[in-house]
């Protein structure tokens, strides 16, 4: 019997902690790359990438897709790839060590499991288009723009999580059982 079978609580960071670690891992990234982080960065070359191999000419030609098209340089080449997929790997491995790695959909009992699906994906595709709007996501956007005192990270900032706020009120029947 494994460690997290014998006490079904689930132990969690101290939020404090975790923030000071996301904190120090800022500091870190700063040093190394020059930049800040960002997630959707990662999700923008699997696009340019998807678009170069199935329409390379018109990736060629786009305004959008020019800027990110190279020939000779792979986009997936691209340091947040790396990132992204540290990011992915870093959370099955939470997941793993604490017992919660296994493919379920949370949903409330007055909520079909696709009916949950469908929202989030409205969600997550809500996101996508207002970070590309924003130049970036809550962690390139606010967190990086906060941390170098970025007048436009601060209002990204309060204004996602603001937004974020007032919607619930309105979407909390979705998660709430």
């Amino acid at each position: 019997m494994k460690f997290w079978e014998e006490n079904k609580k689930h132990v969690y960071w101290n939020p404090y902690f975790g923030g000071f670690m996301l904190g120090l891992l800022l500091i870190a990234t700063f040093y190394i790359t020059g930049r800040g982080l960002g997630a959707t960065g990662g999700t923008k070359s699997v696009v340019v990438a998807t678009v170069e191999t199935v329409a390379p000419k018109y990736a060629e030609r786009s305004e959008y897709y020019g800027k990110y098209y190279d020939e000779e340089a792979n986009p997936m080449n691209n340091w947040l790839m790396f990132e992204t997929i540290g990011m992915l790997a870093g959370a099955f491995l939470s997941g793993a060590l604490s017992g919660r790695a296994k493919f379920r959909i949370q949903h409330p009992k007055h909520i079909e499991p696709n009916k949950r699906l469908m929202w989030a994906a409205v969600g997550g595709l809500l996101f996508g288009i207002g970070s590309q709007f924003a130049r970036g996501c809550t962690s390139g956007a606010a967190l990086s723009g906060s941390a170098v005192l970025s007048l436009g990270g601060f209002i990204t900032m309060f204004a996602i999580f603001g937004t974020a706020y007032v919607l619930a009120y309105f979407f909390r029947k979705l998660w709430l059982n």
